[in-house]
């Protein structure tokens, strides 16, 4: 199981950047480096045995280092939304950057994405992997807290992709940490014809700005019920906008790794199966992208060109006592398990 390394270019202050490459027996690959914590590249094989690359993003650092909607990314320190960029804490209100009009997304204008983690590679028996680790120093983007935070990947001869994202604070602070993988089973086009199931019975519904109202509502007779089986693109014409929702998993207990959703691409035969520990899942089925984005082999990204499934707490937690909370306080240990299972039928 062996993890190989090289150099992927430098940072504008001259610190250089490293790719890791894993590889399993089976020859299945995946490629994450010490800028975001990215993962940059998936290859797994398709019904015929051929791999192929099944996530979104660049050839070279330069893309990553420009403006792009999170391929691949490390997410934190809270992602999602946050309602009007600020939220109350122990008698106190934080104010954060609004980097999503009147909001915050995905941890501010400089968030864990765009930071350059220590690495520590392994290689154990069946499993290979990269340990990122990084200190998000006290009022990083208007967060309190020094928060010690450890995202590792591991790669098995099951194929499995594993990530463990961890985190401890020396204040009370939101934490909500997620992968922000764009996939498409297929290498390119547009993603409509993959076939979801999702293990999830009700969602959180969003305002117009795709802020949680905070109820809690049954997917049944919407656009959202993938208990069952449907092509991503069957009801996607009847959401305004498409799929940019957090549904609300079937209950289990926390810290119990369970199978959120299965992914099914009739062309290549290929299967990714999502599990999580935490409540809720984030799916998007690429809306924003719009051919302006040049990546992986010269392909222009297209409306749809790549789905995301991030498991993650709910958007908005901090500004909603309802929600499971993503409060973290000293003492206490963030812990949240991301398995990306790859296979073919």
């Amino acid at each position: 199981m062996p993890v190989t390394s090289q150099p992927y270019g430098a940072l504008a202050d001259g610190s250089p950047v490293t790719l890791y490459t894993l590889t399993n027996a089976q020859g299945l690959t995946a490629a994450v480096m010490d800028y975001g914590a990215i993962l940059v590249s998936l290859r797994t094989p398709d019904r015929d045995g051929t791999l192929g690359e099944i996530t979104l993003g660049f050839d070279s650092l330069d893309g990553y280092l420009g403006a792009h909607p999170y391929f691949g990314a490390t997410v934190g320190r809270y992602a999602n939304r946050i309602a009007g960029a600020c939220f109350s804490l122990d008698g106190q209100t934080y104010a954060l950057a609004a980097n999503d009009g009147p909001n915050h997304l995905h941890g501010g204008r400089v968030g864990f994405d765009r930071r350059l983690w220590e690495a520590d590679a392994f290689s154990e028996d069946g499993t290979c992997g990269v340990c990122f680790s990084r200190v998000s120093p006290d009022g990083e983007e208007g967060y309190p807290g020094n928060l010690e935070v450890a995202v590792t990947y591991t790669l098995t001869d099951l194929d499995e992709l594993r990530i463990d994202l961890e985190a401890m604070t020396d204040r009370a602070t939101p934490v909500n940490l997620t992968n922000h993988a764009y996939f498409n089973l297929r290498g390119h086009g547009d993603v409509r014809g993959h076939r979801l199931q999702l293990a999830a019975p009700a969602y959180t519904p969003v305002d117009a700005q795709l802020i949680p109202t905070g109820v809690v509502a049954t997917v049944a007779g919407t656009p959202l019920d993938f208990t069952d089986e449907h092509a991503i693109g069957e009801r996607l014409d009847d959401l305004p906008g498409g799929y940019d929702h957090n549904v609300v998993l079937e209950r289990h207990e926390d810290g119990e790794l369970v199978c959120a959703a299965r992914v099914e691409e009739p062309e290549s035969g290929r299967v990714l199966e999502v599990y999580t520990t935490e409540p809720g899942l984030q799916f998007y089925s690429g809306n924003g992208l719009d051919g302006s984005i040049v990546g992986r082999g010269g392909q222009r990204y297209e409306r749809h060109a790549g789905f995301c499934l991030e498991p993650q707490r709910f958007p908005d937690s901090p500004n909603q006592s309802a929600f499971p909370s993503a409060i973290l306080r000293p003492g206490a240990f963030y812990r949240h398990t991301i398995l990306f299972r790859c296979g073919v039928q």
